[in-house]
């Protein structure tokens, strides 16, 4: 009789390294702030193009996300995550390389430089989903359950902070602004990005008998189509793809209205409006801390511990967004900057707490399938970030050409995310953990069929 723990399972990951893999986080996050940031910014003031060109290539790339499920299907039939995050991450830099020489043709060279373009961002968009469901995956199999809350934080926690020096750096390096300073800055940027990256995941994956399952555990071959089939069949799989849906979409709608907002009907200047975001991603950072602190400390792991913080989060997201709401008619009045800071702190303390959750349910079904089901998971959240930009800025610019009033423009959009977020409160409290370990699942459903 075979005993459970015949089966071999991949060594856990140390605190060292899970901060490890958070360095490819911290360069995925420069990387793509360089092109969806950076770029803009260059595209539309050093290089007078329309606004709707950089905004429709970031669409672009998210769209390119849909194709996350294929990525984390090739790295659970290859049973290596390793090879796919740096194949990723290269893709990603070879294609921000191309997105600059575009940009910086494109007001010479119309047509070739969009066309270019084009190219790039979908090389940027297959490389981001390459690498960081791959990513998300390792972490999913290699984290202990107790750990996974401080995983989630410390992993999201480092790529704000590769966005940020980015940023610093670039911008520094940037000034006096000229294409071939452009060029080196972007160069040095992807160059250190794929340093890093190779040299954070050396030797993760070096134990092949630890990380490849036993013959008896492997799942059947199946192809891309059958296996989505049959993880859309599970509820649980489903649930959750909806909730990432949803809760993406609310959390992403304010990512392009809020400093306008601020600017229209508080009459803040363009550098108040960045310091109110900095106040907001200091609220990120304090719910992610939090969450995952306490998570580390008290919950160990558990989803059914997770799941009250992702409700809560939710909840506390939808009220900050209600005053919002509120501010949009009562005007400079209104208390923004702490508003602000609070629909910061609850959006941190959801999405670390959807993270965490995202970690350990990602191992739960009828087949060893982590990579799939983070792959559908963040096409899910791929595309509620692209329509949630979208329609945030859409649906303020309706109002605003029907309404008279700036500040009640914004009122329903608002109101609307508010009750987005009610909704993923709701979705959040179905996600039922499944009772088995995810180990002994496949063994046990194996051996039934067979």
């Amino acid at each position: 009789m075979t005993q459970k723990n015949d089966v071999t399972k991949p060594p856990g990951l140390g605190w060292l390294g899970i901060v490890r893999l958070g360095l490819v986080q911290s360069a995925l996050g420069g990387v793509v702030a360089l092109t969806t940031s950076t770029l803009n910014r260059i595209t539309v003031v050093e290089m007078a193009l329309p606004a709707l060109l950089p905004a429709a290539l970031v669409a672009w790339h998210y769209v390119v996300q849909i194709s996350r499920p294929g990525f984390g299907f090739g790295s659970d039939i290859g049973h290596r995550r390793t090879p796919w995050i740096i194949g990723g991450m290269g893709l990603l830099a070879l294609g921000a390389l191309l997105a600059t020489n575009a940009a910086l043709m494109t007001p010479n060279a119309v047509v070739a430089g969009v066309g270019l373009s084009l190219i790039a961002y979908l090389m940027i968009g297959a490389g981001v989903g390459a690498s960081g469901t791959s990513l998300l995956a390792l972490l999913a199999t290699r984290v202990a359950p107790q750990r996974r809350p401080a995983a989630a934080a410390i992993t999201w926690i480092m790529m704000i902070a590769g966005i940020v020096v980015t940023a610093g750096v670039a911008g520094a390096f940037l000034d006096p602004f000229s294409g071939p300073r452009l060029a080196l800055v972007a160069s040095g940027v992807v160059g250190a990005a794929f340093l890093l990256t190779l040299l954070a995941v050396q030797g993760v994956e070096t134990d092949t008998r630890a990380v490849t399952p036993e013959p008896a555990e492997q799942p059947r071959r199946v192809s891309l189509r059958e296996a989505i089939t049959e993880i859309w069949e599970e509820p649980l799989a489903r649930r959750f793809t909806i909730f990432v849906f949803v809760s993406m979409l609310a959390y992403s709608a304010q990512d392009l209205i809020l400093e306008p907002f601020a600017g229209l009907v508080f009459g803040l200047t363009p550098g108040q409006s960045t310091q109110m975001a900095g106040i907001q991603n200091g609220g990120v950072l304090l719910g992610m801390i939090l969450v995952g602190a306490l998570g580390a400390g008290f919950g160990q792991g558990r989803s059914a511990w997770l799941r009250p913080w992702t409700i809560a989060g939710c909840l506390g997201s939808a009220l900050a967004l209600a005053a919002l709401a509120a501010a949009s008619a009562t005007g400079p009045g209104w208390p923004l900057l702490p508003t602000v800071f609070l629909l910061g702190f609850f959006n941190g303390m959801f999405a670390v707490a959807a993270i965490g959750s995202m970690m350990g349910l990602a191992g739960a079904g009828r087949q060893r399938r982590e990579g799939l089901r983070m792959g559908l998971w963040g096409a899910s959240q791929a595309i509620a970030f692209g329509l949630g930009g979208l329609c945030g800025a859409a649906g303020v610019d309706m109002m605003r050409s029907l309404l008279d009033s700036e500040g009640l423009a914004f009122m329903p959009v608002f109101g609307a995310e508010a009750l987005l977020f009610v909704g993923a409160a709701y979705l959040a409290s179905r996600l039922e953990a499944p009772s088995p370990t995810p180990a002994a699942v496949p063994a046990r459903l194996e051996g039934a069929q067979s």
